[in-house]
């Protein structure tokens, strides 16, 4: 039987968000319907009500949660009812040139549930890439769910499920930093911060944290910062070459999404450097580079599309790490709320605030 029940919606470009009531239905094949625990207050959410993702107005926000597995499906076999799950936006096919190839985490099909939740009155909504989770329930491909130790607590958990993974990931397995490595993060925001703490994990002898907002270097100190830079004040390059010997960094981490910052980290690199994007653009940014230049400073440019991550390696070994002790995920988290206190998480993250404001249901 199809479930009602209470989720935040945004029904028009920037339109308040609400709480209403929405039907879920039973999990189809290979479909699984979860109990969601916990689900952060991320910017893409916010992408979505502002229509800069699509216009395919009503969104179901929500996608960094983690919840308990209710229901599955005809054909599930990588969860069951009781499981406790880390939700993602990335369910692999096994069967595109990525897979086929032992790259899994580049897979090129990746899948969502079938079948739609809606309103009462039968509007179908799109769930916030493909998942929805500013809800009480949520139907899921099955292929979305990541089985990770019970024992973490779900406000951090979820947190993998996109921004926290996204920038260590785009440390770690992007940016490939590795021991001794010097690195410098701009933008120092949720996924900044998380590279900043997956390369303190990696081993960096020195990481530069870089952003506008004494705050936000404040915070990627605990965070495993080494040094920071207030490009607000101070030539972010010039800043990031005199920290590492004239030189620049081994691996630079772009986590605003911005042509002029792209630029900072470009320059900021050391010879045969690596550049990793992580933030995002919008759709009208572009970037023009001397070509000589780009030719000339060898090395890598990258961008990181979900931290490269593969939930099914990363996520049990990642929250393995927050169980030990030695990976302080439960430092992004700023604040609970219930679900009626979106629109104001909302607010707070815009104005920096926040790292992450998380609704416990």
């Amino acid at each position: 039987m199809a479930q009602q029940v209470k989720a935040v919606i945004a029904r028009a470009k920037g339109a308040p968000v609400e709480v209403t009531t929405i039907v879920v239905p039973d999990p189809g094949p290979g479909e699984a319907v979860v109990r969601i625990q916990a689900c952060g207050v991320c910017h893409t959410d916010l992408h979505y009500r502002e229509g800069g993702i699509n216009d395919e107005f009503p969104f179901l926000l929500g996608h960094e949660a983690a919840g308990i597995v209710e229901s599955v499906g005809e054909g599930v076999t990588e969860v069951e009812p009781g499981d406790f799950v880390v939700l993602n936006w990335r369910a692999v096919c096994g069967q595109c040139r990525a897979c086929k190839r032992g790259r899994p985490q580049y897979c090129f099909n990746t899948h969502n549930a079938k079948q739609k939740m809606t309103l009462l009155d039968g509007t179908e909504l799109s769930p916030a890439l493909g998942i929805g989770a500013f809800a009480e329930k949520t139907l899921v491909a099955a292929g979305q769910c990541t089985k990770v130790d019970p024992a973490a607590e779900p406000a951090v958990a979820g947190l993998l499920g996109c921004g926290v993974m996204a920038g260590l990931g785009a440390a770690i397995n992007t940016g490939g930093v590795g021991r001794g490595d010097s690195v410098a993060v701009i933008g120092c925001g949720g996924v900044g911060g998380a590279a900043v703490m997956g390369s303190r994990l990696a081993g960096a002898a020195k990481i530069i944290a870089v952003d506008i907002d004494d705050r936000k270097l404040e915070t990627a100190r605990k965070l495993g910062a080494t040094h920071t830079v207030n490009s607000r004040t101070t030539d972010a390059v010039e800043a990031i070459r005199e920290l590492t010997g004239g030189n620049g960094a081994d691996v630079v981490v772009e986590a605003v999404g911005r042509p002029e910052t792209y630029k900072q980290a470009f320059y900021a690199r050391d010879l045969a450097g690596t550049v990793v994007l992580v933030g995002v653009p919008t759709p009208e940014m572009t970037l023009e580079l001397p070509l000589l230049d780009v030719f000339g400073r060898g090395g890598a440019l990258k961008s990181s599309w979900y931290g490269d991550c593969l939930p099914s390696r990363d996520f049990p070994m990642l929250i393995d790490l927050y169980l030990q002790g030695r990976l302080d995920l439960g430092a992004f988290v700023t604040e609970t709320i219930e679900l009626d206190a979106v629109e104001q998480a909302f607010e707070r993250m815009h104005h920096g605030d926040v790292l992450r404001s998380v609704v416990v249901l």
